[in-house]
């Protein structure tokens, strides 16, 4: 994948210096190492096997986020509650699935053509959560925008958009970028816009996931890491000196995480992890959800996993996303197409980011914020966005022609004698 360069024919069996991976800086030699032992067997990779898998685990997620949905409803609601909420879930899991299934029709290819005008009506949508009667705000944030019949974030669509739409003109590029004001400041531009639009409503995690997913797909596409390093590293540090200034509940959240307060919601998740023990309470035997433990099924759903099913479960879901980040960086390395590729690898990882950081909010390895765990949480957007996220991804795999093997013989054509 990535830094793509031209070069002259190579032995059989190694990689063309285009498709391999390189690194600059700390450490490069010691990422080249091990980028060199993943392309030693990219040769026996087929991308379509590889989606096969990946297709799987993404079922898998969804059917456990399915099972915790149910397990939380079934205890917290009415009987007819619960069944209005368990329509509602079966109808989300087949939207998702749906998106899936057109995300892989589709593939990058697909939308390449449409990405000027997505990712404008994706800017459009941002600034539409400002506009009074289209914007609903929710807990004091103005992050969905209103159609009456639908809502939607249109956060989580911009960053699908932003990553196809950044990969995308990274293909038309040559790398190395090595002309910043040309080749890398227009691109980062977009990215800060972005960035900034989902930072003003407010969404500071999610100005911040953006900006690293869009800054790591830049680098991999070929631009040097120190001609991006500084100028993100500043964007990103005078966006959370802002927050930290004019938003109030940035400050109470950096201060829970450093211990200098305290809430409820996180001492209590807490307690619902340490609860399930080794192989948890059970299914549908979770006490903390009837102790009113907010955002439970959505924001904290971590913690769901670990009362339940206990560390083992906890391990398990670690485990399927991790083997996603894997077989995803597998799979991108196989697609030959440069767009195709730089689109995959931007589109699982903005999926695996999402997952670790809300991992890592649950159990106070970051500061707390309201991120969902992809396919396991509660909310039509993000399991839609997500679902679609990786089929366009998986869609890359149906233009790759898979390799055949040829007899290492010829028969000799005879002669009449």
């Amino acid at each position: 994948m990535a830094r793509f360069r031209r070069s002259a024919p190579v032995a059989e069996g190694a990689l063309p210096k285009e498709e391999q991976l390189s690194m600059g800086g700390l450490f490069r030699s010691t990422f080249d190492r091990a980028c060199s032992r993943v392309n030693a067997a990219r040769g026996s990779d087929d991308p379509r096997e590889l989606s096969t898998r990946i297709f799987f685990v993404v079922l898998a997620l969804s059917a456990i986020g399915l099972m915790l949905q149910l397990s939380h409803s079934s205890t917290t609601m009415g009987e007819e509650d619960f069944w209005r909420a368990t329509f509602g879930q079966l109808v989300f899991r087949m939207l998702g699935l749906g998106a899936l299934l057109a995300g892989l029709q589709l593939g990058p290819q697909g939308l390449r053509r449409a990405l000027p005008v997505l990712l404008t009506l994706a800017i459009i949508a941002l600034i539409l959560v400002y506009v009074p009667g289209v914007g609903a705000t929710i807990n004091g944030a103005k992050r969905w925008v209103s159609l009456g019949f639908v809502s939607f974030q249109p956060s989580e669509v911009a960053r699908v958009v932003g990553l196809l739409w950044l990969a995308h003109r990274l293909s038309l590029l040559e790398p190395p970028l090595k002309d910043f004001k040309r080749d890398i400041l227009p691109l980062l531009l977009v990215g800060a816009l972005i960035a900034g639009l989902i930072l003003f409503e407010t969404d500071t995690g999610g100005a911040m996931l953006f900006m690293a997913c869009f800054s790591l797909l830049l680098w991999v596409g070929g631009a040097e890491f120190k001609k991006i390093a500084g100028p993100v590293l500043v964007v990103m540090l005078l966006a959370l000196a802002g927050a930290l200034t004019f938003v109030s509940y940035v400050r109470e959240r950096i201060a829970m995480w450093l211990g200098n307060s305290s809430n409820a919601q996180v001492t209590d998740s807490l307690q619902a992890i340490a609860s399930g023990d080794a192989f948890g309470n059970g299914f549908g035997q979770g006490l903390w959800r009837n102790a009113r433990v907010p955002y439970l099924e959505t924001d904290y759903i971590y913690a769901l996993v670990g009362e339940e099913f206990g560390l083992f479960g906890m391990l398990l879901v670690t485990g399927l996303f991790m083997t996603l980040l894997v077989y995803g960086l597998r799979y991108a390395l196989c697609i030959k197409d440069r767009y195709a590729a730089l689109a995959a690898f931007g589109l699982i990882l903005t999926v695996i980011v999402q997952a670790m950081i809300h991992m890592q909010v649950v159990v106070q390895l970051a500061p707390p914020k309201g991120m969902p765990l992809p396919f396991l949480s509660h909310g039509g957007t993000s399991l839609i966005v997500s679902s679609f996220a990786i089929g366009v991804a998986l869609g890359a795999a149906r233009r790759e022609v898979r390799p055949e093997t040829t007899s290492s013989t010829v028969a000799e054509p005879t002669t009449a004698a």
